[in-house]
């Protein structure tokens, strides 16, 4: 049998301390890296609410926006947009060959504001 509070405690966890590696990271200038995090953290957080919401373990899924689907959350389109654009964080993190110009530092800090929005919002629901 699946114990699920277990899992979402295992989700919870990273994704709080993946989010300060995130921060920490994006502050001293390593942006690719600090938004791989920031993704890595937005990830674990709704796997948190898919596990909530289907009482079962999260799918080895990493798109944000199927995440929040298959939680069943109430974005709004401006967090389905963020959620979507946090996407290619993941994918030049895993591919060097995809990569694309890095953001800037105000770009990065940008992201991170926004995604920092909808990490409180889904970690108030804890």
């Amino acid at each position: 049998m699946i114990n699920v509070a277990k899992q979402i405690g295992f989700w919870c966890a990273g994704a709080e301390e993946d989010l300060t590696v995130a921060r920490e990271l994006i502050g001293r200038g390593r942006i690719r890296h600090g938004l791989f995090f920031l993704h890595l953290s937005l990830e674990k957080a709704l796997k948190a609410e898919v596990c909530r919401a289907t009482n079962d373990l999260a799918p080895r899924v990493h798109n944000l926006v199927r995440l929040a689907e298959l939680a069943g959350l109430p974005c709004v389109q401006e967090q389905l947009d963020t959620l979507a654009e946090m996407n290619a964080f993941n994918i030049e993190g895993r591919y060097p060959e995809l990569l694309l110009p890095a953001p800037t530092p105000d770009e990065a800090r940008a992201s991170l504001a926004r995604a920092e929005g909808i990490w409180k919002w889904l970690t108030s629901r804890w």
